[in-house]
């Protein structure tokens, strides 16, 4: 049963009720008199045994306002008498929940003011890490090896994730959405003094690097350093097919919810290790190894929703990812101050190799989210993305470095799994 109206309007309501009284009884008489009869021995109506139902919408237009703030009646079957219609159709089943009163689309703000909102935009901050191989050696000393690429530990930096979306259709069951996060300076540094320092790799004599041979600064030195600085861009264009309710108007009676996805993902790694010798200089020399990697391809998925308490869910979405990666290795050999080391013939101490590969990834968020009201809900969770055949830094990082041939690797055996929590809010409208 629709809500009253409020008291005050209870008379203007009565007299509006006492005209429509009277017109549908006009109608009825109407229609028990006026319509046409069938012959005795002619054929009954075609659809005399199918009667369908009529969907009427009455509006009252001079100010009365229901208790629940719309102003509009609810939706009113009627079938006419031997089962003729009033007129067509408009609708031959009910409106579906997704729509308001009378509303086909969701498009007149008048008449369609509890349509369900279709578009969503959310921004979550990320405080994120990643797992590394074991480490190289990357400098010795008197008592062995002194720095490894594992004491340029992973640490916990932020990052931000923005997603944005649209449904689709009088139910809403299609929709796409776009997703970027990243996670940047994921990395540290560390560093061994004593003196009597040699970095790794070893440089040939005939390096120089400002009219100097190079091993002056790699070889013996007071203090040395090893240092990590990574990121990860992750770009996401998916489409949508919600099986039921989207997870946001889950209710006692549905507490489950799945959504389908299937789209494009691209994922980048660049992971940068480098040397500096001496550390304490003010002009020391750096090698410099950079391995990135671009992963691309087709992704499917899914999203799983379950409703607990009256406004709380939890939500798993999983996705793989099988495609392909492009893979570099730039790596150089410089002072502070950007002048280049060079090899006997003159050539600069740098190089970038290419490279290309099968690759996979597969994630899965996690998370509690608390549905505030039908327009806003805030939430808490963890990410866990796996990547496999990609080239990480420690795998290429040089032993000897005597040529051009000494920068050149490429190992994409390796494999990696960046991982984190992440909390933020969405936005429907």
């Amino acid at each position: 049963m629709p809500p009253l109206p409020s008291p005050s309007l209870r008379g203007s309501f009565l007299s509006r009720a006492t005209r429509w009284v009277s017109l549908c009884g006009g109608l009825l008489c109407l229609l028990s008199g006026g319509l046409p009869a069938a012959a005795e021995d002619g054929p009954a109506p075609a659809h005399a045994e199918d009667p369908r139902p009529l969907f009427a919408e009455a509006t009252f237009n001079e100010g009365l306002v229901w208790q629940d703030g719309s102003d509009s009646c609810p939706p009113l079957y009627v079938t006419a008498p031997g089962g003729l219609p009033l007129m067509d159709p408009v609708f031959s089943e009910q409106a579906s929940p997704w729509q308001s009163s009378g509303c086909t689309e969701c498009r007149d703000p008048h008449g369609c003011g509890n349509c369900q909102p279709r578009w969503f935009a959310s921004a979550s901050g990320l405080v994120m890490t990643r797992t590394l191989p074991s480490g190289v050696a990357m400098s010795t000393g008197p008592g062995g090896v002194a720095l490894t690429s594992a004491d340029a530990s992973a640490n916990w930096p932020g990052g931000l994730d923005l997603r944005i979306g649209r449904w689709f259709g009088p139910q809403q069951r299609h929709g796409v959405e776009g997703i970027y996060w990243g996670v940047f300076n994921i990395g540290s540094a560390a560093t061994a003094d004593g003196g009597g320092l040699n970095g790794i790799p070893s440089l040939a004599p005939s390096i120089v690097v400002g009219g100097t041979s190079a091993t002056t600064l790699f070889d013996n030195a007071s203090e040395q350093r090893v240092g990590r600085n990574d990121l990860v861009n992750n770009v996401e264009v998916n489409w949508l097919y919600s099986v039921g309710q989207h997870p946001e108007r889950l209710d006692d009676q549905q507490r489950w919810s799945l959504v389908w996805l299937a789209g494009f993902r691209f994922f980048q790694l660049l992971d940068t290790l480098t040397l500096t010798s001496p550390s304490a200089a003010t002009d020391p020399l750096i090698l410099d190894v950079t391995a990135n990697n671009n992963l691309f391809g087709a992704q499917v998925g899914t999203r799983v929703d379950w409703r607990f308490g009256r406004r709380f869910r939890l939500a798993a979405i999983p996705k793989i990812m099988i495609g392909g990666s492009s893979v570099s290795n730039l790596s150089t050999l410089q002072t502070a101050d950007g002048l280049y080391a060079t090899y006997a013939d003159g050539n600069t101490v740098s190089s970038r190799l290419t490279g290309s590969t099968f690759s996979y990834l597969g994630s899965v968020d996690s998370l509690v989210a608390w549905d505030v009201t039908d327009h806003w809900s805030l939430w808490i969770g963890y990410r866990v993305v796996g990547v496999g055949n990609i080239l990480n830094a420690d795998a290429i990082w040089p032993t000897a470095l005597t040529g051009p041939g000494s920068l050149a690797l490429i190992d994409t055996t390796g494999s990696t799994v960046v991982h984190g929590g992440f909390a933020g809010f969405e936005s429907r409208y």
